[in-house]
């Protein structure tokens, strides 16, 4: 991951990371607290596409509710981690991946202060009867010179939550009530970060 990290940061140069998106948000509650406890890991899925754009709206046109999903990458100290790529993945509202292209997929490099923002679809279940996905987001994060992060992530009072094997209750996004549309949903990982990192 350390070599296609250097690719994406290469890739990456002459991008404009949308500054002002965090001018208006000084601090982000954690979730979950920062402790020693980094963020469980869970499986990566079937649909993963690597190298993706980094950019932060992944929508591309596509119906379905606005979904902007920000947070911090912390340390287990708790302090923030810059650099760090956060890659982010999911189906659209029907419960489809665009595994031919890029729709709802891109990454983002963390700031000084650990954050990053994404405008993204909140994702559809899939599956069939006998065997059906709550709505979750796919994320790898990979911090400056230490392991790679690869999770999931889920969205509370989700009925489908329950009778999801995936599903884990520490992997829940925060849902920010707001009169105003998008809604916001707000998580901070927690990693391990070697010294040096």
């Amino acid at each position: 991951m350390l070599k296609s990290r250097r690719k994406i940061l290469q890739a990456s140069v002459g991008l404009v990371l949308a500054g002002p998106m965090f001018g208006q948000r000084s601090a982000l509650a954690q979730t979950p607290a920062c402790d020693d406890s980094p963020t469980p890991r869970q499986i990566e899925g079937p649909y993963y596409t690597p190298q993706t754009p980094r950019r932060s709206n992944l929508i591309d046109g596509l119906p379905g509710e606005v979904l902007i999903f920000e947070g911090r990458v912390l340390s287990t100290v708790c302090q923030p981690v810059p650099d760090a790529i956060v890659d982010l993945w999911s189906c659209d509202a029907q419960g489809v991946y665009d595994n031919s292209g890029f729709k709802l997929r891109g990454h983002q490099i963390t700031d000084a202060q650990g954050r990053f923002r994404f405008q993204t679809l909140v994702p559809g279940s899939y599956g069939n009867s006998s065997f059906r996905r709550t709505p979750h987001f796919h994320v790898k994060v990979q911090p400056p010179a230490s392991p790679l992060l690869t999770t999931q992530l889920y969205f509370p009072d989700h009925p489908l939550n329950q009778r999801d094997s995936f599903f884990n209750p520490a992997l829940l996004v925060k849902i920010e009530k707001k009169v105003q549309q998008p809604k916001l949903a707000l998580f901070d990982f927690v990693v391990p970060v070697q010294a040096g990192g």
